[in-house]
C-alpha cells in the first residue's frame, strides 16, 4: 500500500514521501496515528500543503523549546545529598533527581531528556545538558551540596 508520510519516520522516511508499506502496518499504525495518509491522486498534490505544516509545527515547537531553554538557564539548582567521611557521597545524585528539582522550580521536564552520562557521585557544581528539541540544548548549573545535620 502506498502511503504520504505526514511527519518524519527514522525507519521509513521523510515528510512528505510517498512510500509503499503493507496494508496491515498502514491501516492499523501509520493512518490512525495520523503519521500518514493514503497516497490518492487528491493526497499526492496536497504533498507540498503536508510539507508547509510540518514545517510550521516544527517551528513553533522550536520557539517554544527556545523560550523554555531561556528560562530553564536562568536556574540555579542545589542537590542535598548525605555525605560521610572526607565528604564521599552516600548514593548519587541521577536525572529522577534532576527532574524532579527542576520539576520543583515550576518546570515539567522528562528525565529522560537530562544528559547525564554518569550519577553524580561527589560534591561540586555541574552544568546539566537537557535536550529539549533536536536542535535544542539547555545548559542548568547544578549544586551539590551537604546536607546540613540537624542538632537535636
Amino acid at each position: 500500500m502506498k502511503v504520504i508520510l505526514k511527519d518524519d519516520i527514522k525507519e521509513l522516511g521523510a515528510c512528505g514521501e510517498v512510500v509503499d508499506v503493507k496494508g496491515g502496518y498502514a491501516r492499523n499504525y501509520l493512518i490512525p496515528r495520523n503519521l500518514a495518509i493514503p497516497a490518492t491522486k487528491g493526497n499526492v498534490k496536497s504533498i507540498e500543503e503536508i510539507k508547509v505544516q510540518k514545517n510550521f509545527r516544527d517551528n513553533k515547537r522550536k520557539r517554544d523549546s527556545e523560550r523554555i531553554k531561556d528560562k530553564l538557564e536562568k536556574l540555579s539548582l542545589t542537590a542535598e545529598v548525605q555525605v560521610g567521611e572526607e565528604d564521599k557521597v552516600f548514593g548519587s545524585v541521577t536525572a529522577s533527581n534532576i527532574a524532579n528539582l527542576i520539576h520543583q522550580q515550576g518546570f515539567e521536564i522528562d528525565r529522560r531528556l537530562i544528559q547525564l552520562d554518569e550519577p553524580i557521585k561527589a560534591l561540586g557544581v555541574y552544568t546539566i545538558s537537557i535536550k529539549l528539541d533536536k536542535d535544542v540544548l539547555a545548559n542548568v548549573k547544578l549544586w551539590v551540596v551537604k546536607k546540613e545535620e540537624s542538632v537535636e
